[in-house]
């Protein structure tokens, strides 16, 4: 925002911060500032700094230079507790709950209602039920939050802010994981805690979102702020414009591509999870979506071909040839590969090295079965990270230090060293900004090229219908409609999904 308002129209102002981490500067003088009763949208790539600022924000990171001021007083937060006594919370897109305690204990969790020297449980359950309906939140203080779906956790989250008196609240891509009615809730409270005069600070690279919610945005771009103000001065082209250095018309790359002989075949897959007589082809160079709600039965598909959940009925056919998939390790060396939609927990040990993560399938096909190479394993991680092009410092690294777009792309480079036939992409670019959105795609793409098939899962339509040739409809875990992108209609699809 303009830094020549006063500064008492401001519920925070960051000046001129600094951060650096060795010989990287993630922050190069930052000025931020956030107004009483607004949604300040926060955009940019993965690696732009917003993660970094908010951290500085929260306490975790002290800046190297610069000041910090909460409703025109200076402070410094010198620590994360430092940030909470001062109103901030942060709810972060991997949820900080403790799974095998109630809603109660979370939302009190390290701040418990003492009597006597013990803990009050009643006095807090009364307490947690009380803010639970000053919020008309659908909550069970005595629920555990294993039992919880993802919209409730957030909303034990806020509850923890909301109890804290947070008066400035950062959400960090707070609808990736959530279904649309769930993401709708959040919607209604968000709009709900600014009318009380709270700050929300909205990190999403999800821009319809940010277009319907916020007040102000602020843009960063290589740890720089790039563009700054109400965004009603703002559109989606303006946006990623400032975001990448790029038109939106540049977002999906185009392909023309030759589509062959039928690669991949299903017939009458059921499995447990409740799928029934799903039957569909994919030719090699085609590129097939999977669409419809969350919960339709997309992903529970993708989890029987790939031998996630057994099948209960039908057949799989790869390049005219039965499979008979009873686990993954079956699914791979029958040259089929799935990339999980989180990619964290179920794609990539993010505590080993890069390298590991691309290897661990691969070792007895690379001819390493019984001893390493380790000459060859350095000459295959320059090959198929170069392939990718990602972006790391050395294939030693942790995954967990690359970003969310350089994760997707080592799970395509451990995939491109197995030379599989069929591909499933379960949700691609969830949680990637534009940038490397564009890095996924033309690597499908390029994948579809080469002559594999490619099934991708995507709660986005303009994303299935920027980069798919047909798209599989699905409702109610049965498959609703087969239909060619070309010519077909995005409200078309909605009607095959809710109808």
């Amino acid at each position: 925002m303009d830094n020549n308002s006063t500064q008492q129209t401001y519920s925070l102002a960051m000046h001129d911060i600094v951060k650096t981490f060795g010989p990287v500067t993630a922050l190069s003088g930052v000025s931020f500032s956030a107004r009483p009763g607004t949604v300040h949208a926060l955009c940019g790539e993965n690696g732009a700094g917003k993660s970094t600022l908010m951290k500085v924000l929260s306490g975790i990171h002290a800046p190297d230079s610069g000041t910090i001021e909460l409703f025109g007083e200076k402070v410094e937060l010198m620590s994360p507790k430092d940030s909470l006594d001062r109103g901030i919370s942060m709810l972060y897109q991997e949820l900080d709950l403790a799974g095998d305690l109630t809603v109660a204990d979370n939302i009190f969790l390290g701040r418990e209602i003492m009597k006597f020297g013990r803990m009050d449980d009643r006095a807090m359950r009364e307490r947690a039920r009380t803010i639970i309906e000053e919020n008309n939140f659908d909550l069970d203080p005595d629920a555990l939050i294993s039992t919880l779906s993802t919209g409730d956790c957030q909303l034990v989250e806020l509850l923890k802010a909301l109890e804290r008196n947070a008066k400035i609240i950062v959400m960090d891509e707070p609808t990736s994981s959530l279904s649309e009615k769930e993401a709708d809730q959040l919607f209604s409270i968000v709009k709900d805690l600014r009318k009380r005069g709270l700050t929300i600070i909205y990190i999403s690279h999800r821009l319809e979102e940010v277009m319907d919610l916020a007040d102000d945005i602020s843009i960063l771009r290589d740890g720089a702020v790039v563009s700054s103000g109400q965004l009603s001065e703002y559109d989606v082209p303006r946006i990623v414009h400032e975001m990448v250095g790029r038109e939106l018309s540049d977002f999906y790359p185009p392909r023309s591509v030759e589509i062959g002989d039928v690669c991949f075949e299903a017939k009458g897959l059921a499995s447990d999870e409740g799928i029934e007589d799903i039957s569909f082809q994919v030719r090699r160079g085609e590129v097939v979506g999977m669409a419809g709600l969350v919960g339709a039965g997309r992903t529970e598909t993708a989890r029987a071909i790939f031998g996630l959940q057994p099948l209960t009925a039908g057949q799989l056919f790869l390049n005219g040839k039965p499979l008979h998939i009873k686990t993954p390790a079956d699914a791979i060396a029958g040259r089929i590969a799935y990339l999980p939609e989180d990619r964290k927990r179920c794609g990539l040990c993010v505590g080993l090295p890069c390298r590991d993560n691309i290897m661990l399938p691969n070792y007895e096909a690379t001819g390493m079965k019984w001893f390493l190479d380790f000459g060859k394993e350095q000459q295959l991680m320059d090959e198929y990270g170069g392939k990718v092009k990602l972006k790391w410092a050395s294939p030693y690294d942790e995954a967990s230090s690359l970003s969310g777009g350089n994760q997707q792309k080592l799970l395509v480079a451990r995939w491109l060293l197995a030379n599989p036939d069929f591909i499933i992409f379960d949700e691609p670019t969830r949680g990637i900004d534009v940038g490397a959105k564009k890095e996924i795609y033309t690597l499908i793409n390029e994948l579809a090229a080469a002559g594999k098939g490619i099934l991708v899962i995507s709660s986005e339509l303009p994303e299935l219908f920027g980069i798919c040739d047909r798209l599989l409809v699905f409702r109610r875990k049965r498959l609703a409609a087969q239909l060619e992108t070309a010519k077909t209609t995005q409200e078309e699809v909605m009607h095959f999904a809710v109808c």
